[in-house]
């Protein structure tokens, strides 16, 4: 029997793109107005475009694995040390940074709602596609 595969709720769409923004706009907000030099600026805001692009590698590989689409174990382990590097780099660096405790902590959850949302975007992207086709499922006929 061949079933459309369900695709996300717009409910779950919307919050997902919401996340991603809403972390990256308070991201770059909190960058833009810190007293930090340009150097430091700059070093958040590439872990922040490295963490993304690594969560979304991380859930791309994972969810081909699970649906039998090739993956190699060494892209697979670069994918999950690429995102244990950007939150290392990102511990790092707030745990360094001359900025109030509250500060930093409103820059790691920023992050963290970034990433969650760019994986959860990257989820629901690819069950969009997935329900525009067909595919077999088992089950009874």
């Amino acid at each position: 029997m061949i079933q459309p595969a369900s695709a996300p709720s717009p409910a779950f769409v919307a919050v997902s793109w919401a996340a991603v923004f809403i972390g990256m706009l308070g991201y770059a907000i909190g960058i833009w107005v810190s007293p930090m030099p340009l150097n430091s600026k700059g070093f958040y805001l590439v872990t922040l475009l490295y963490g993304l692009f690594a969560a979304i590698s991380v859930q791309k590989s994972v969810r081909d694995r699970l649906e039998g689409i090739p993956v190699t174990d060494l892209y697979f382990g670069l994918c999950w040390l690429s995102v244990g590097l950007c939150l290392l780099l990102m511990l790092i660096g707030l745990w360094n940074a001359p900025l109030p405790l509250a500060e930093r902590g409103f820059y790691g959850m920023a992050y963290l709602l970034a990433l969650f949302g760019a994986v959860a975007v990257q989820k629901n992207v690819r069950d969009g596609a997935r329900s525009s086709l067909s595919f077999p499922r088992p089950g009874p006929e």
